[in-house]
């Protein structure tokens, strides 16, 4: 087949093939194919690359969510085909990447609101939180650690001598052990008193296994990621009233990560320090999540009557 021929289906199906090439994780290229298969392919997988216009991909996008594909779907979904033509621009099917240029408008009127787990309810899972499950509940409020790299921490990563936790490795939603998620995702966190006293406790008792995990299932091995959020955390939050109207717990694991957050603004930490800490990839990250904890209506009125008192005063 010539080049003139390559559809957006061949260079979909070439990036997925140098993704595993490249060696990515299994649930990510899922996650790419399931973006080709169940969106790209069935709406524009047979429009020749080279005839794709810029318009072309708006309307695509357009269609999505007008069928009630949510934005962030539809943002991952255009990420992949930005990808896919990013590909196809390599190997000269095409002059030009027409997908790169496209872009959704943000409307954070319908956003869901980010549920941030307040003092008492943190002080609260501390308290009540099974002994099996203390240890990793502790050290993912004090840290603020993905459950991916909670569930991918090995004790070698565990450095009790200077009370630092290294990240060096995640665990993905097959039980795969990895790299962690990005460059900036490497790093390493101080512990708290309580998680040196809790680790260390607990390594003593930890079930053994051969990857020498921190925070394993019962005979050593990885832990599911639903298991931890069905059957421990759920329940934890259900057992101590912390739900929504409706019953249902009111927020899931990765809002212990904001937890975490809260507390060190609290702290008067700069945004620097906990984008290092939290492993955002940048600083407008960190700010985007949690710029409004950094404010203070109170310091801003203070802020306004020194500015007056100081111009009546010239």
């Amino acid at each position: 087949m010539s080049n003139s021929q390559k559809t957006v289906r061949d260079a979909c199906e070439s990036w997925l093939k140098n993704c595993q090439r490249k060696g990515l994780e299994r649930a990510t290229i899922r996650s790419y194919r399931g973006h080709y298969e169940c969106h790209i392919d069935q709406k524009i997988g047979d429009l020749l690359v080279k005839d794709l216009k810029r318009s072309d991909v708006r309307e695509f996008t357009d269609d999505l969510q007008d069928e009630g594909v949510s934005r962030t779907m539809t943002q991952k979904v255009l990420c992949s085909l930005r990808a896919a033509l990013g590909e196809a621009l390599e190997r000269d099917w095409i002059d030009n990447n027409v997908a790169r240029d496209v872009k959704l408008a943000r409307n954070r009127r319908h956003e869901a609101e980010r549920v941030i787990p307040t003092k008492a309810e943190i002080r609260t899972l501390i308290e009540k939180v099974p002994e099996r499950h203390r240890p990793m509940i502790t050290t993912a409020i004090f840290t603020g650690m993905r459950l991916s790299e909670l569930r991918g921490l090995t004790w070698d990563c565990v450095c009790f001598d200077v009370q630092v936790i290294r990240i060096e490795k995640r665990a993905d939603r097959y039980n795969t052990m990895g790299k962690p998620k990005s460059r900036s995702s490497k790093r390493s966190i101080p512990m708290a008193p309580s998680v040196v006293r809790i680790l260390t406790a607990w390594k003593d008792v930890c079930p053994k296994g051969d990857l020498g995990l921190v925070f394993p299932n019962g005979v050593g091995k990885c832990e599911n990621h639903s298991n931890i959020s069905n059957r421990v955390f759920a329940p934890l939050l259900i057992n101590n009233g912390i739900v929504d109207v409706d019953g249902k717990p009111k927020f899931s694991f990765h809002s212990l990560r904001h937890a975490a957050a809260s507390l060190f603004i609290e702290q008067g930490w700069s945004a620097k320090k906990i984008q290092s800490i939290l492993g955002h990839s940048t600083i407008s990250m960190t700010m985007d999540v949690y710029g409004h904890l950094f404010e203070s209506p109170e310091d801003d009125v203070d802020m306004f009557a020194k500015m007056e008192s100081d111009l009546l005063a010239a």
